[in-house]
């Protein structure tokens, strides 16, 4: 067979070189052109997003600018108590003094070393008072050695050189702050009076590497980031200080990567614009520290008071670092409910202080050995004055305006006496708690003011006296009873060519009638009548009958204008029946009339508020209120005296027995029906009046001696009374008179008591108004 050939297959014809390298350039100059507007969309997109980044930088600047540079915070006004002043003859106790110093959270040792510390032996304490901000201006830190004798302060001395000081004062207590409505609370320290320790501890706790990074440390980021992904949670964080500042600053607690980025830019803006100082000073303050009830409590000055009572450079090394410590977590280090576990976190951060080299070993051991030392919890960090407080509020607004109050950082300095409204509180919860045995709606009020500044000192309206609501110390307008039976006697007393304290007034039934048909037959509390009793009498034993007849004697007119010109602002109805205490008042209004009677017949406007300082420090201006002399000296003085014998002999003489040795002036009242119970008096210091009764005016079964007057002895058990001194004013004279007659005669003459008397109105006949001298009465021719 013949073979077939297969046809020979032609090699492919190869393009041409040219063609190729055309194509090849092509395909390079499509790639290089793809690139080209690759780099170029992303390079404006870039410029895009540099310009929305710088665009969102400028407008985070600003926001950062206006809070650093403005008003950092909100400081909530702060409210202080006086200053106590102490000076030689101040009546002021060695017992109060200390008690003064424990409030303000001063350290009992044998010897005081340094400041916040002092020593006492029974008539001495030396004393290394802190600085502060007194109304007057700067007080620095001073030591001084304090001597008593029986009447209060006897001297005061410096101890570097000796020297005896004129006046001294004691830092008052910052009571409270009046809080905005975002609920945060704070005190603002300056980064110079906080302690080095503290500050070292912060950093080395919460960021080493702090004075060395931009705002951001990237190399902690992905350091928490690493622990937090082996750990499975997270365990560590890596914000600086910074960033922590620009979160609480200016963001919310919400976890997003957006917050995440806000906050880094806003760091590196924050450390850009700031010093490492001013960055850590408002990190300082601002730190979130935990919860005080409804308040939050910011920053290390706060937060310091909040946990230990203290401010904060008199805080232990241990104590210190507790405060680095709870900002991890406030509640979880929560002290007084999580004891080892915060105790173990501070513990952390004094092994940081050693390994950092900023403590020694034997630092370090003995602060781990250190308790926390924390005040006790159920002692609250600011006061609750809910009485005395709304006094406040309403004078700041009488005086400055209701604006005054919401602006920032101001100081009210108060007249309000801590440990005269410590036993003031403690009295009426003791006594209410055993009247209301019987009778469960009893309430009280009471006011106890400063006798010689016109400030009050306490204010209670409620038997709880913590209870915000209805203020009885205030707000009640009851009937007085005999509490307004002084200024009837000092109405007459003023005519002092007709009456003094031996002159008769009739005790007999009367009768008076309005004019219409109506009646009014006045009877004394026994039902009883003697005829004839001397007026000191009358007042002492509290006498009805008595006491309108003169004061229908003197006019009804002129009793009313006594207790105007005291101080009495209400309206006064012009019958006979307001001499027996148909007048109604509150006890506020009865301190006012009763501090003129204490303050020698001058009257004072009763104040809470003392001083306004604004957020410079500066005092706001106010007009002077000046001193008016209500009753004349002389008469009050007779009045005065009158009233010490209430305490010693007559209706509230279960109080002299209680006080013997004590020179006490009071007045009891007591409504009709027995409604109201109330006690007025004073001692050589302090006014008070109360009232016991029933907010619905039901009977109360109790006498003034049996209500208000205990709660009044209640507060002298706490705050032992200093004796009356009852030097006779100019115009006053030792007289003599006639018993029975009342009329003046000479001190060698029979039948005679003596009694002080104004002097223009006392003349003793002579001979005792025989015309044989008295020696030859004596021979009997």
């Amino acid at each position: 067979m013949a073979e077939t050939k297969s046809p020979k297959k032609e090699p492919a014809k190869k393009a041409p070189a040219k063609k190729r390298a055309t194509r090849t350039k092509k395909k390079v100059t499509s790639q290089k052109t793809w690139l080209a507007k690759t780099w170029s969309v992303c390079w404006k997109l870039g410029l895009a997003v540099l310009a929305v980044v710088m665009l969102y930088g400028i407008y985070l600047d600003q926001i950062i600018a206006r809070k650093f540079e403005g008003q950092k915070w909100y400081l909530p006004a702060q409210v202080f108590s006086r200053s106590m002043a102490l000076y030689p003859g101040a009546a002021v106790s060695h017992a109060q003094l200390i008690d003064e110093l424990k409030i303000l959270g001063y350290r009992k040792v044998a010897n005081p070393r340094q400041i916040g510390e002092f020593s006492a032996s029974k008539t001495r304490v030396e004393l290394w008072r802190r600085a502060f901000l007194h109304p007057q201006g700067n007080q620095p830190a001073q030591r001084v050695m304090i001597s008593f004798d029986d009447q209060g302060v006897d001297s005061i001395a410096r101890v570097s050189d000796k020297r005896q000081l004129a006046v001294f004062h004691l830092e008052p207590v910052l009571l409270d702050r009046i809080i905005a409505s975002d609920g945060e609370d704070r005190l603002f320290v300056p980064t110079t009076q906080m302690p080095a320790e503290l500050i070292d501890a912060l950093i080395l706790t919460e960021d080493r590497s702090f004075y060395e990074h931009y705002g951001v440390n990237p190399f902690a980021i992905v350091r928490a980031a690493i622990v937090n992904i082996t750990a499975g949670r997270t365990v560590q964080g890596g914000s600086t200080l910074t960033q922590q500042l620009a979160k609480n600053f200016f963001l919310s607690s919400e976890r997003s990567l957006w917050r995440k980025v806000r906050e880094a830019l806003m760091a590196v803006i924050i450390d850009f614009r700031y010093s490492k100082h001013e960055i850590l000073e408002a990190y300082l303050n601002e730190v979130y520290m935990g919860q005080d009830k409804a308040r939050a409590v910011h920053g290390m000055g706060l937060a310091s008071q909040f946990y230990f009572g203290r401010p904060i450079a008199e805080l232990t090394l241990p104590q210190q670092a507790f405060l680095v410590a709870v900002i991890k977590g406030p509640s979880y280090y929560n002290p007084w409910r999580y004891p080892e576990r915060a105790q173990e976190r501070r513990d952390l951060v004094l092994r940081l202080l050693m390994e950092g080299d900023k403590i020694t070993v034997a630092q370090y051991t003995a602060a781990v050995e250190s308790p926390l030392g924390l005040r006790k919890a159920n002692k609250s960090v600011h006061q609750r004055l809910p009485a005395f407080f709304s006094l406040v509020k309403s004078e700041l607004a009488s005086r400055y305006g209701d604006a005054l109050l919401h602006q920032s950082g101001i100081k009210v300095y108060t007249t309000l006496d801590p440990v005269v409204q410590e036993s003031a509180e403690h009295a009426v919860t003791t006594t209410m708690k055993r009247l209301t045995k019987s009778d469960k709606h009893l309430q009280v009020g009471m006011v106890i003011t400063d006798k010689f500044t016109g400030g009050v000192a306490a204010m209670v309206g409620d038997k709880v006296p913590s209870y915000d609501g209805y203020n009885r110390a205030i707000e009640i307008r009851r009937p007085i009873g005999s509490l307004v039976k002084p200024f009837v006697y000092a109405t007459a007393l003023n005519e002092y060519k007709k009456f003094n304290l031996e002159t008769p007034l009739d005790d007999q039934p009367i009768t008076l009638s309005n004019g219409q048909g109506k009646t009014w037959s006045p009877k004394n509390f026994d039902h009883k009548f003697s005829g004839q009793v001397p007026l000191l009498t009358a007042l002492k034993n509290s006498m009805n009958v008595p006491t309108v007849n003169l004061g229908l004697a003197v006019g009804v007119g002129a009793v009313a204008s006594t207790l105007d010109a005291a101080g009495w602002r209400e309206p006064i109805p012009e019958y006979p029946s307001m001499f027996l205490g148909a007048l109604n008042g509150s006890p506020l209004m009865v301190a006012q009339v009763y501090q003129t009677l204490a303050d020698n017949g001058r009257y004072r406007k009763l104040t809470a508020v003392t001083t306004v300082l604004d957020s410079h420090n500066k005092p706001l201006p106010e007009v002077a209120r000046p001193a008016e002399q209500a009753i004349n000296p002389a008469t009050d003085y007779l009045v005065k005296y009158a009233m010490t014998q209430v305490v010693k002999s007559g209706t509230a003489k279960r109080l002299g027995r209680a006080f013997p040795h004590t020179t006490l002036a009071g007045k009891t009242g007591t409504s009709n029906d027995s409604r109201d119970s109330w006690f007025a008096g004073f001692d050589e210091r302090n006014v008070a009046a109360v009232w016991v009764g029933r907010d619905d005016n039901g009977k109360t079964n109790l006498y003034g001696s049996s209500g208000a007057m205990a709660v009044y002895q209640a507060f002298l058990n706490q705050r032992p009374p200093l004796s009356l001194r009852l030097t006779p004013v100019n115009g006053v004279v030792q007289g003599y008179f006639e018993k029975a007659t009342g009329v003046a005669k000479e001190r060698t003459c029979p039948n005679v008591v003596q009694l002080p008397a104004i002097a223009a109105g006392y003349n003793p006949a002579p001979n005792c108004g025989d015309p044989l001298p008295w020696w030859k009465r004596m021979l009997g021719n």
